[in-house]
């Protein structure tokens, strides 16, 4: 274990450094000056996986399978896939419960798993059961820590971190994509961890916003550069008002475009600014080499779940139709 880390990461750091290298979790720096390498088993005869051109957030009221089949219903004719997040401060059912409800509403469910709450042990049995129901891609995530005003009675775990779950997965047959953040210090140093966590077994990757495309275009160079070779996919931030786009810019390590951002909340009709601007970027990183596929990302407005989805279901509708006229 590295000393000082308070998410008791190996194998760090998280994508949740300040961009001013502070930890997350604590005041003072990150207690790691550059990446550690994977030095565990390694992934030689991955299997191929293919990346969805539109992978979609999903976010329906906690708890309420109704709202879980509805908000599918909006969010399947426009995505290829959805990716459930798992929030410090918004818990929902377990993630093996809400991949068969995905399912069941038809849709392919993308589940997030983090060390934050679970240890190695649960998260096993998680790995296990999302296999067994047919669940094959797991976001494999350290976790993001939780506030310290959010259920102050309840410990977290951090029993692993993000390559070390990675590890796991691979082993149990489950296909683990992994989340990088570009804009995270040591910035440098980024690409070549997710090459690291290539070499950990993930065979997909999804990286966080950032504020212009070309800042992924040269992430995407360096990290294929040092023999990134899996499907990556990109962020697209979507949001129609000031407390969706405050949500994506409160988050560790994302960041939006100063001039979009003012554009959009300035516009006459916001939601068709919004909607605009995430498939002006989703088109702009389409177009960079090695970027298979976008991550229509945000909670989309601030009106409820359930419009949220119809605008990212707006969204990826209008990238999908981009592509195949």
């Amino acid at each position: 274990m590295t000393s000082g880390c308070p998410k008791r990461m190996e194998f760090g750091p998280c994508g949740g450094v300040r961009p001013d290298g502070q930890c997350e979790m604590r005041s003072g720096a990150c207690a790691f000056v550059d990446f550690v390498p994977w030095s565990g088993p390694l992934v030689v005869d991955r299997p191929a996986a293919a990346a969805p051109l539109v992978l979609t957030d999903f976010s329906c009221t906690p708890f309420d399978r109704d709202d879980v089949a509805a908000t599918a219903a909006v969010l399947a004719p426009s995505c290829d896939a959805v990716l459930v997040g798992e929030h410090q401060n918004r818990p929902d059912f377990p993630p093996t419960l809400m991949g068969s409800l995905l399912l069941d509403a038809g849709v392919t469910p993308w589940i997030t798993l983090s060390c934050r709450d679970r240890n190695r042990v649960v998260l096993e049995q998680e790995l296990r059961g999302l296999r067994t129901i047919g669940v094959d891609t797991v976001l494999c995530v350290t976790g993001d820590g939780r506030g310290y005003d959010v259920r102050p009675d309840v410990t977290q775990t951090f029993d692993l971190d993000g390559l070390r779950l990675v590890s796991l997965a691979a082993s149990l047959g489950v296909l683990p994509a992994a989340p990088e953040t570009p804009t995270a210090p040591p910035i440098a140093a980024r690409p070549a961890r997710l090459v690291e966590k290539q070499r950990a077994g993930a065979a997909l990757a999804v990286l966080n916003h950032v504020p212009l495309p070309d800042m992924i275009a040269d992430f995407m160079k360096s990290a294929r550069a040092q023999g990134l070779s899996i499907p990556v996919i990109a962020a697209v931030a979507v949001f129609t008002d000031s407390v969706s786009a405050a949500v994506l810019k409160g988050l560790p390590g994302l960041e939006l475009d100063p001039a979009v951002t003012e554009r959009v909340l300035g516009a006459a009709d916001p939601i068709a600014a919004g909607i605009s601007a995430a498939v002006e970027e989703a088109r702009a990183l389409l177009s960079i080499e090695g970027v298979a596929g976008v991550n229509v990302s945000g909670l989309g407005s601030a009106s409820g779940a359930r419009v949220g989805a119809e605008i990212k279901a707006e969204v990826g509708r209008l990238i999908r139709e981009g592509v195949s006229s």
